[in-house]
């Protein structure tokens, strides 16, 4: 494992905290339950690339996972929702966003190399 692992692990670390957080706070509705199966996901692949478990079918499905989230972020909270972006994304949007982007950055490069 490289630095470039951990900070992929870092970076899925803090998206998954955040997701299982949201969705214990949004549980039971739909919502919360798509929170904490993304949550369970970001940590179900940590697990496997800790392990060593065909890491690079784990990097080339996190890609499409990731940048899926990014776009339905944006779509149900600002294009079809009453927020504007950049002025109501929140401490936890924003750090969520930055995490998740360094992570499909981290991926990409695992993914090539």
């Amino acid at each position: 494992m490289t630095g470039l692992h951990w900070v992929g692990i870092g970076a899925a670390l803090v998206t998954g905290a955040i997701h299982l957080l949201l969705g214990l706070r949004f549980f039971p509705s739909g919502l919360g339950i798509s929170f904490l199966l993304a949550g369970l996901g970001f940590l179900g692949a940590i697990v496997l690339v800790l392990r060593g478990y065909r890491r690079r079918l784990v990097y080339g499905v996190g890609i499409p996972f990731v940048l899926v989230q990014l776009v339905l972020w944006y779509v149900i909270n600002f294009a079809s929702g009453p927020k504007s972006f950049p002025a109501d994304v929140g401490t936890f949007g924003a750090i969520d966003k930055i995490a998740q982007l360094v992570l499909v950055g981290v991926l990409i490069a695992l993914l090539r190399s």
